[in-house]
């Protein structure tokens, strides 16, 4: 199963994993047409509550297109946001002046510092985009997203607790989500300082505050509307938008960056 991004410079670092145990598992309680075919369009399951239930594993939308003198051009399948998260924003993103002349000076690098390419964590929202699979563990209280990039996790707590103030900073940041009717409004801060938000090397700053609307239109559908705000790198907060869709009949699958890697030595950019 090809679960790569589109950029031959990482190829190496976003290697799909190879087969194992329970890939062809079925799924319980998908909703079936009469013809016993996958309902991706029935509602959205629910829990005891009445909140929308967004258990189950995800993948980011996958349509980006490759180069096609690539000879496995097919196989190549990312979201478009991993290259350029702003790429839906017909102004771009409304930098602040360092931050422009930093975007410009790592991409003339080609990705060579990407983190993604040497198996850095990868942050909010840029784990989002990415190809490999989440599974997501809806618990009264919390959210629980596993993610098959690295074995890492990340948790988002619906239990009313308030940001922690001048907390330890994260990869993930810390959130907290409430809901407002089927959405569920998930704020994040408490970021490292650094990270990149694509491969073209948007900037995050450990000002920033993310603020992600889940949405779970259907069964098979899920959007997330993200919003960042910071101030340190850009002039005002911008908005992007992602679809997510659901995975049936298989599970994550242990993959670790770095194993046996052996390519970061040799990418050299510009």
């Amino acid at each position: 199963m090809a679960r790569s991004i589109a950029a031959a410079i990482v190829m190496i670092a976003v290697c799909a994993p190879l087969p194992a145990q329970w890939l062809h598992y079925p799924t319980a309680g998908v909703p079936t047409t009469p013809s016993g075919l996958p309902n991706l369009g029935a509602p959205a399951p629910r829990t005891g509550d009445g909140k929308p239930d967004f258990s189950g594993i995800w993948e980011a939308e996958n349509i980006l297109p490759c180069d096609p003198s690539r000879a496995n051009c097919t196989d190549l399948r990312a979201s478009p946001e991993v290259r350029n998260i702003a790429q839906g924003l017909p102004d771009g993103l409304p930098y602040q002046p360092w931050a422009a002349d930093l975007v410009k000076a790592r991409s003339a690098g080609i990705g060579k510092d990407w983190p993604h390419s040497r198996c850095i964590p990868l942050g909010v929202p840029e784990i989002h985009t990415v190809p490999e699979f989440k599974k997501i563990v809806q618990a009264p209280g919390l959210l629980l997203f596993l993610d098959e990039w690295n074995a890492s996790y990340r948790q988002i707590f619906t239990d009313g607790r308030s940001l922690p103030v001048d907390p330890q900073p994260s990869w993930n940041g810390y959130s907290s989500g409430k809901w407002e009717g089927d959405t569920l409004v998930v704020e994040t801060a408490g970021f490292r300082d650094g990270l990149w938000l694509d491969m073209k090397g948007d900037p995050m700053t450990d000002a920033a505050k993310v603020t992600e609307r889940f949405r779970r239109l259907n069964y098979g559908n899920m959007e997330i509307e993200i919003t960042v705000d910071d101030p340190k790198a850009y002039s005002k907060p911008w908005s992007i938008k992602l679809k997510q869709f659901i995975v049936l009949n298989t599970e994550l699958l242990d993959y670790m960056c770095m194993e046996n890697e052996k390519d970061t030595s040799h990418m050299i950019g510009k």
